[in-house]
């Protein structure tokens, strides 16, 4: 095997040998690759012929079963590139595919430049995925994965590709669009909605992942049973949605981000609903209570298929009876609730209240610290950045990296909590659609508002966020714990020319870098 398309791999140069770090075994890694081999075959067709509904929903749903931390189960992939094939020979008998171990041992740019493309086509399929489940799609969208995956098995230079790289980024930022329209349409614009973290006595059952289709589902299907329904890591932003929060069985949020679960599921006395990533090796102390759905899969795992019928997880939780009185939990810095719900509807309700604070100097500064979370002990970086903060900036957060610091206490800007939580990783539409009006309110280029982007980065939707942002010619972002294996000294040259991307150093550091140095 090799792979080294997240942050956490091996030496920060890639994966080999028996496993991956993520607990990927090397067959498994080796699996996927032919899928993504067997995808590009498709796109390959469907640019000769047209593509039909059911190529669509397969390009789709095997980008993003390819996703770090998604499918661990070799029988679901192996039978996913069965049905890949087939469907490329239904419509373009004896099209080839492509191996795309060729990308691996290509020239370092060329491979750098490919696997921006493809990394971001899969974090992008993720978004598109969870539209297709509500019913939105947009041509343009999907078109452009035939387009990409087509051009990674063919020649191209590297300004080409660099060309495609930016596009990968347009056409996420379009996705991302079509995402948050379905998702607000669907399920009401998000609210600001304290949630605790305190489970109550009795049967419960913990939804992780993006999957907010899901979550509905399931919610329907607990209605009246006496069962709670507690989110967990990339859920906790459901709550802020007006038609899921007027549920009232879903109660508080459980435990952390992703990376903390084979601790924090220890023993859990109720079942576990993954809809999407990030799954982690399941331990022995809750395998027989983890629920898979969608495109997520474990080997020996229960999985729920298409006809969604959560029966199996309902019964479980029941047996399971939960906790015999009310277990209070604590997020990473001690608190013991959370807020979300600050979307850019939320936000944008207030923009004339910003403004007024700003002109006035009341707020100095705006942070985005965010995105996906990780194992790695540098990533306590971003609570440390987060705490020294001046008490006179706001912090906007997203995706999994807000549980570094959404527990703490940081105060109000009269009135205005000094941390919102904007949603999901998705939800960075949200982040930019708010840079974009105040950059308008103020009459400058985005570029010259007081906003700093402090991220974080895991895995491939970080990925297709980072690419919309260089699209959209956002400058001066920093990027951490490390930067990505897979991004060539020579690409990096040109994104630190174009973009000032520049890696994050110490808290202390990079605070003055943004903002100057601190009063005496």
């Amino acid at each position: 095997m090799f792979c080294f398309q997240c942050q956490q791999t091996a030496h920060n140069t890639g994966c080999e040998g028996s496993a991956g770090v993520c607990g990927k075994k090397a067959d498994t890694a080796n699996y996927q690759d032919d899928l993504v081999s067997a995808l590009i075959g498709l796109a390959r067709a469907v640019r000769k012929k047209g593509a039909t509904e059911k190529s669509d929903e397969l390009m789709l749903k095997g980008l993003f079963t390819t996703i770090t931390n998604v499918n661990f189960y070799n029988d679901t992939i192996c039978a996913l590139i069965d049905e890949v094939n087939k469907e490329k020979e239904a419509i373009a008998p004896q099209t080839d595919n492509y191996d795309v171990q060729t990308i691996w041992d290509d020239d370092e740019d060329i491979r750098s430049l490919k696997s921006l493309i493809l990394f971001g086509l899969k974090g992008m399929a993720a978004y598109a995925y969870h539209s297709y489940a509500l019913e939105y799609t947009d041509p343009e969208v999907q078109a452009f994965f035939y387009e990409g995956m087509e051009a990674l098995g063919e020649e191209h230079t590297a300004d080409e590709l660099l060309s495609l790289v930016l596009k990968t980024g347009d056409v996420n930022y379009k996705c991302m669009a079509m995402l948050d329209r379905a998702n607000t349409e669907t399920y009401g614009t998000p609210v600001p909605t304290t949630v605790p973290l305190t489970i109550e006595k009795g049967p419960f059952i913990v939804v992780s992942g993006h999957d907010l289709h899901d979550l509905k589902l399931l919610l329907e299907q607990t209605k009246d049973k006496g069962i709670n329904i507690y989110t967990h890591s990339e859920m906790l932003p459901a709550h802020g949605y007006p038609k899921l929060k007027a549920y009232p069985h879903l109660k508080g949020n459980f435990g952390t981000a992703w990376q903390s679960q084979q601790f924090e599921f220890h023993n859990i006395p109720a079942p576990i609903l993954f809809t999407t990533n990030c799954l982690m090796p399941v331990r022995q102390s809750y395998s027989d209570r983890v629920f898979t759905t969608s495109i997520v899969s474990y080997p020996e795992m229960v999985h729920i298929g298409e006809d969604k019928d959560f029966t199996p997880v309902i019964e479980k939780a029941i047996a399971c009876k939960g906790y015999d009185r009310e277990k209070p939990l604590k997020g990473i810095n001690g608190g013991s609730t959370v807020t979300t719900g600050f979307g850019h509807g939320a936000v944008l309700e207030n923009a004339g209240k910003i403004v007024d604070l700003v002109k006035k100097g009341k707020i100095r500064h705006f942070f985005l610290i965010g995105g996906c979370d990780g194992a790695a002990p540098g990533r306590s970086y971003y609570t440390e950045f987060a705490k020294k903060t001046p008490m006179d900036t706001i912090i906007l957060t997203l995706a999994c990296g807000k549980y570094r610091l959404n527990d703490l206490d940081l105060g109000e800007i009269e009135g205005l909590p000094r941390i919102l939580d904007m949603g999901q990783c998705n939800d960075a539409y949200s982040a930019i659609t708010v840079a974009l009006a105040l950059a308008e309110a103020f009459e400058c280029d985005v570029n010259e508002l007081p906003l700093s982007m402090v991220l974080s980065w895991y895995e491939q939707k970080a990925v297709c966020i980072l690419l919309t942002l260089l699209h959209l010619g956002i400058k001066n972002i920093l990027l951490g714990p490390t930067l990505p294996a897979f991004i060539s000294p020579n690409v990096l040259d040109i994104l630190v020319k174009n973009y000032n991307i520049m890696p994050t150093s110490t808290p202390d550091e990079d605070l003055e870098k943004l903002l100057g140095p601190a009063l005496p």
